[in-house]
């Protein structure tokens, strides 16, 4: 089976460590379910700016890429990614994008709560959001704690 028709486990990355975890549990899924993964990363232009303009100096982009490419190899650190993983940074708004990318993948991995919100919150909005709404089996990862 070529990489373009193998299934495939999407995986939400915004860099915390619930988003690392579930990297990781998305990989022993992966060579379980003999799947790729698609690790995604969400990006918006900041509400400040009134008309999003990247400069030479600065991009949020380039920012969500390089985040995801750190996120990845932290969760994977000493063992190397996994093959066939890909890596996508993609405008929008996150649970919406998700969603989306959900259309056709065996699962969708996010870990129960982001960067953002309220730290006693068990479920952040988007973990919330697209176990209601995927259009495909949710897995919701929660790191280790002591």
């Amino acid at each position: 089976m070529t990489e373009g028709t193998r299934k495939r486990i999407v995986v939400g990355v915004d860099g915390s460590e619930e988003s690392l975890e579930a990297l990781r549990l998305a990989r022993r899924l992966a060579d379980l379910l003999d799947c790729r993964i698609d690790a995604i990363t969400v990006w918006e232009y900041p509400a400040m700016l009134a008309t999003p303009f990247p400069t030479a100096e600065w991009s949020p982009r380039v920012e969500a890429e390089r985040g995801l490419a750190e996120a990845v190899e932290a969760a994977f650190e000493g063992k190397g990614a996994p093959d066939g993983l890909t890596q996508s940074a993609v405008a929008g708004q996150t649970a919406g994008v998700l969603m989306e990318a959900s259309r056709g993948a065996e699962m969708l991995v996010v870990g129960n709560r982001g960067r953002g919100g309220f730290a006693g919150l068990l479920l952040g909005s988007v973990s919330t959001t697209v176990a209601a709404h995927a259009y495909c089996p949710v897995l919701i990862a929660r790191p280790h704690r002591d």
